[in-house]
C-alpha cells in the first residue's frame, strides 16, 4: 500500500513549504475576492483598519478595534470555504447542506455583531 502523500505541499520542508503556503493563502484571497460579501467586507476593512489607529487611545484597543474587522474577514473566508465544499457535494438540496451554510451565515453575523458593538463602544468613549 502506497501511503505515499498526493499533495505535493506535504513533501516541502522549511522555507519552500513555507513559500508555497504563502502563494496558497494569497490564491485563497484571490478567490474570496469573487465573493460580493468579502469584497464588501474588505473594502470597509481598508478604511476601519487605518480609523482603528486614531479611534483607539491605546495600542490595546486600536488591536481591539482592528481584530474585530479582521476576525469578520476571516470567519466570512471560513464560510466561503464552507458553503465552495457543499457545493462541490452537488447541486441538490439536502437538509445537512443547509445546516452547514446556515451555521456559516451565522458565524459571520456574530462576528459582525462583535465588530459593530466593539467600533460603537468605542465611538461612545470617544464622543462621551
Amino acid at each position: 500500500m502506497n501511503t505515499e502523500p498526493t499533495d505535493a505541499q506535504k513533501r516541502r520542508h522549511g522555507l519552500s513549504r513555507m513559500w508555497h503556503a504563502f502563494g496558497y493563502s494569497l490564491a485563497g484571497l484571490r478567490a474570496g475576492w469573487q465573493e460580493t460579501a468579502l469584497r464588501q467586507e474588505m473594502l470597509a476593512a481598508a478604511l476601519l483598519l487605518p480609523l482603528s489607529v486614531w479611534l483607539g487611545h491605546t495600542w490595546v484597543e486600536a488591536v481591539l478595534l482592528a481584530g474585530s474587522v479582521l476576525l469578520v474577514l476571516i470567519v466570512e473566508l471560513l464560510n466561503t470555504g464552507v458553503e465552495s465544499a457543499i457545493d462541490r457535494i452537488g447541486p441538490e438540496w439536502h437538509e445537512l447542506s443547509k445546516r452547514a451554510k446556515d451555521m456559516g451565515s451565522a458565524a459571520v453575523l456574530l462576528s459582525l455583531v462583535l465588530c459593530a458593538g466593539t467600533w460603537g463602544a468605542a465611538l461612545f468613549h470617544r464622543i462621551s
